[in-house]
């Protein structure tokens, strides 16, 4: 990749690493969908001019149903899933949770795609299921205290949203990979939320958020949304699908960087060592490491 590449891939990994920062600050004071809500409207308002200049809005209106159905599976469920897992763990735990959408993604594109999964690729997935496993096992020990409870709940949703992104990233692949990105992008944002305005409007806080909720909240709609959605597909075009996809590698670096600045969460031994793991898998399931494997698809759909 070229020096601009890189700034972008850097910077791109920084915002969705500090997504979990943001929404493990706003979750408590919003609840999850309304988090959810405010973020996807913050992105849509961001991303609609810019999908008007491009000249693509005819384009929402002939996939709508399809654009729909990303931004539910993309967004809508990802989005509230680990808002309520960030309610228990950290930020930088769900983000080591989140790097396994890419093994989500092969195993779902070998099962429905028929994608051919190759001895690396395969060792990939065992190697990065694993990691999941062991820190599954570390959170949750399934004693039956409330804790435990709640620390299992939080880390199955976690994978639940990583399994979302991992369908809605085939999904799109199949039946999507026609439709503009921008579009695509923008009509998701603007999609989901019309589907969480009204159970956001439900359960809206009594209580109204702090200014510094607040804060935290628009930046994770504009900056770690609605900006990163732009500078992803950016990457796409300039650099290709494959190497947009290393950012998943630098996701949860910087979540456990501005989780340790900001919150003072500090990452433990088993922790990291299950995200090198998770990572291990990943580079070998995604080809970023070893045999590179044939592409048949369309760009990845975003993950963050």
């Amino acid at each position: 990749m070229k020096r601009q590449d890189l700034f972008e891939l850097t910077l791109l990994a920084a915002l969705w690493g500090a997504s979990f920062l943001f929404m493990r600050m706003g979750a408590s004071a919003f609840g999850p969908l309304p988090l959810a809500w405010v973020r996807v409207s913050g992105a849509a308002l961001v991303l609609l001019p810019m999908l008007a200049l491009r000249g693509e809005l005819p384009a929402l209106r002939a996939h709508w149903r399809t654009i729909a159905f990303v931004g539910v599976t993309n967004s809508v469920i990802p989005f509230v899933l680990f808002a309520y897992a960030l309610l228990t763990i950290t930020g930088s735990l769900a983000a080591v949770f989140n790097a396994a959408t890419p093994l989500f993604g092969a195993v779902i594109a070998w099962a429905w795609l028929k994608t051919r999964l190759d001895a690396p690729r395969s060792a990939g997935l065992v190697i990065g299921f694993a990691g999941v496993f062991w820190l599954v096992w570390d959170k949750a020990s399934f004693k039956g205290d409330v804790d435990s409870v709640n620390a299992t709940l939080a880390v199955g949703a976690s994978l639940l949203a990583a399994l979302s992104y991992g369908f809605s990233a085939n999904f799109t692949k199949k039946y999507a990979a026609h439709i503009p990105s921008m579009a695509l992008a923008t009509g998701s944002q603007v999609s989901a939320a019309l589907v969480l305005a009204v159970p956001a409007w439900w359960t809206w806080p009594a209580v109204a958020p702090s200014t510094a909720s607040w804060l935290s909240t628009i930046a994770l709609a504009v900056l770690c949304t609605g900006v990163a959605y732009i500078l992803f597909f950016r990457l796409i075009a300039h650099a290709g699908a494959a190497n947009a996809l290393s950012v998943t590698f630098l996701i949860p670096v910087f979540a456990v960087v501005w989780g340790a600045m900001f919150l003072a969460e500090v990452p433990t031994h088993t922790m990291l060592l299950g995200c090198a793991v998770i990572l291990l898998g990943t580079a070998l399931t995604t080809g970023l490491i070893g045999p590179r494997p044939t592409r048949t698809d369309g760009p990845p759909a975003p993950a963050k």
